[in-house]
């Protein structure tokens, strides 16, 4: 990968937000150029699925004006309010919990026993990421753990990009490869008409290489900064300031196992909530301002200082929130004039000619293409599995083995895309231009797209159904 690493380098983007806002340009020229038109839609249990062989062009197209573009924005921004709220409330409580101390004392503890053994926190964290998005679904859950991975990840003489490595890197091997995924494997099965989690038994088995795969990516990049720290892609930028640790942490006391207590507690009831309740972004929310107020008494913390120290982690996430909005801005044009539905109708017709096992990798490209216009993983599925699933059983690929390929695009490109609000909020948190973490991520994903392509051929061979 030396070659691609090479011409990478020479790559020049522009500031994410600039990035965002020509996407949102283009967007408006697509309704300009492309024929609009849309799918008839149908309501099943409560969600809105498109009908396959409905597509149908507007007699008279109204292209996005200028003036609609702009206020795109705002509307993208009132569509991602939740986990743009999240996202700030995260920062607040985790400033909290900071400036008790808690955090770095934690830091000098963890360092005393694995500051040799880097490799260690990068296995554990891509496969403990991993399995939390395979089986839960988790993604926007990981946002609170990104500061204290940094830190830690700092104090090991890591940088930001190996941190979000770790979390992004699982997340994506664990939603691409996912056994049992509520909002991806089972939402698709379903559509498709398939029995739910079946066909886990094939997952779980191409789960571990494709997690091989990424460890090993994340933990070289790791190990080359560590000796060369002028290796890493965010060399001589300002680090984010969970990388400013206390040079001498102090040692753990009773007020930091206290804080240390609550907050593993409260870490348990979210996942019990995710997994029993249904809970999503209001509801965590929530539980992290709960947090926010016992840290501040459990930490002996004066209600000034807590509020302060609140309003200072928040407003760090600025930056975090209008690059969330504005990816979510892509769409809002896209759907406004009537293109998004062209954009996948035009992509998934030529399939219908390809055999059964170019048809399957096919629909893994088809399904990473779109997923930059409808980064909602179940979004993508009740757009997509109507179309797919007949047209699987067109060109002789079993509905297991599209429903497969919708899980690699999805799950996969979310490492790379520009629009997913869990990567650009991951990537505002650390300080990481875009074009930095694309250095990073690009080598990474032509391996895994090889290795979907392989698993999607074996699937097909051995028909997987």
């Amino acid at each position: 990968m030396a070659g691609s690493a090479t011409w990478l380098e020479r790559v020049r983007v522009p500031h994410t937000l600039v990035l965002l806002l020509g996407m949102i340009v283009l967007a408006v020229l697509s309704t300009y150029l492309l024929p609009q038109g849309q799918f008839e839609r149908i309501e099943h249990d409560g969600h809105t699925l498109v009908v396959a062989g409905s597509y149908a062009e507007l007699p008279t197209p109204k292209p996005v004006s200028p003036l609609l573009m702009l206020t795109a924005i705002p509307r993208g921004l009132a569509d991602s309010q939740d986990i743009i709220f999240f996202c700030f409330i995260i920062g607040g409580a985790v400033a909290v919990v900071r400036k008790t101390g808690t955090i770095d004392a934690v830091l000098g503890w963890v360092l005393d026993r694995f500051g040799s053994k880097p490799g260690l926190l990068v296995a554990a964290g891509v496969t403990t990421f991993a399995i939390g998005s395979s089986t839960l679904g988790m993604s926007e859950e990981y946002l609170p753990l990104v500061p204290l991975l940094i830190a830690l990840c700092a104090a090991m003489r890591m940088d930001s990009v190996t941190a979000v490595g770790i979390v992004m890197v699982g997340c994506g091997v664990g939603y691409g490869a996912a056994a049992i995924n509520p909002f991806t494997v089972v939402i698709a099965q379903e559509i498709a008409g398939l029995e739910p989690i079946s066909g886990a038994a094939f997952r779980v088995a191409i789960w571990f290489p494709f997690l091989l795969i990424g460890a090993h990516h994340v933990w070289r990049y790791g190990t080359r900064v560590r000796s060369r720290p002028e290796a890493s892609l965010v060399f001589g930028l300002d680090a984010p300031e969970a990388a400013h640790a206390d040079s001498t942490p102090p040692s753990i006391g009773a007020v930091h196992v206290a804080v240390l207590v609550v907050t593993a507690a409260s870490i348990g009831l979210l996942v019990y909530g995710i997994a029993a309740w249904g809970w999503y972004l209001s509801e965590m929310s929530a539980m992290f301002v709960g947090l926010t107020i016992v840290i501040g008494l459990v930490g002996r913390l004066s209600a000034d200082d807590t509020a302060k120290s609140f309003c200072s982690g928040a407003a760090e996430l600025t930056t975090t929130a209008l690059l969330i909005g504005f990816a979510r801005a892509i769409k809002v044009v896209l759907e406004d004039g009537m293109v998004l539905d062209t954009i996948i109708h035009g992509i998934a017709e030529p399939l219908s000619t390809l055999g059964p096992h170019l048809s399957a990798v096919g629909m893994f490209a088809i399904q990473s293409l779109l997923n930059f216009f409808i980064p909602s993983g179940s979004g993508q599925a009740y757009v997509t599995m109507p179309i797919m699933a007949p047209l699987a059983d067109l060109t002789g690929v079993s509905r297991q083995v599209a429903v497969l390929a919708y899980q690699f695009g999805d799950g996969f490109t979310n490492m790379m895309i520009p629009t997913s609000a869990v990567l650009v909020g991951m990537l505002g948190m650390a300080n990481i231009p875009f074009d930095r973490w694309l250095r990073f991520i690009l080598p990474l994903m032509v391996k895994i797209w090889v290795a979907g392509i392989v698993a999607l051929v074996v699937a097909v061979s051995i028909g997987l159904a």
